[in-house]
């Protein structure tokens, strides 16, 4: 049996989807003329919660895009997604820029800018709203993005954090009979 390199990268990609959000070009002017170099930003997500982000940089585009997926592969998150959209509100933030992310109610969609609609979509949220607070510098959108998602917790982390087991109250009518019979019922009146 032979042991191909390239073959076992191209399998473990191929669980993820990417997408490029931009290739940056710079040039720097020596003696004898220009050079460019290139920088890419790719995003990798499989739709079922995980998703990672890289910049690559290299002297050829193709090169700088390989890249920057060997960086999102290493740089995977796992992020709380609770019936297609995130658990609570949270602005994550890098440098200048600042990102509020919002859950949304079925059918919404995602609202928001190109960078976190692709960063969303990939992580498999269906429905969220977010703004784009401060510097729009995509680089630094993602990075305040990918600071809010890291951040998110579900009701149930929280709970296992604060070490309780206390469950949410219910709203509404019918929660005040609920509660108290339940009540009654740990104290020994009613069963």
């Amino acid at each position: 049996m032979t042991f191909n390199r390239r073959n076992d990268r191209e399998r473990e990609t191929s669980e993820f989807e990417e997408k490029m959000l931009f290739v940056n070009r710079t040039s720097k002017t020596y003696q004898g003329g220009r050079r460019f170099r290139f920088a890419a930003l790719v995003i990798l997500g499989d739709r079922n919660g995980r998703v990672g982000m890289g910049i690559g940089k290299a002297k050829e585009v193709p090169v700088a895009i390989e890249k920057a997926k060997a960086i999102a592969r290493k740089n995977m998150i796992t992020v709380p997604v609770e019936n297609g959209t995130i658990p609570h509100d949270i602005v994550g933030e890098n440098s200048t820029s600042r990102v509020l992310l919002k859950p949304a109610g079925p059918g919404t969609g995602v609202i928001a800018g190109t960078v976190p609609r692709s960063i969303a979509e990939l992580a498999g949220i269906t429905n969220m709203l977010s703004k784009e607070l401060g510097s729009r510098n995509k680089v630094n959108v993602a990075y305040a993005v990918f600071d809010g998602l890291k951040n998110l917790r579900t009701a149930k982390q929280v709970r296992a954090l604060r070490g309780t087991d206390i469950q949410p109250r219910v709203a509404g009518p019918m929660a005040n009979s609920a509660t108290t019979e339940a009540g009654a019922a740990q104290a020994g009146g009613v069963q």
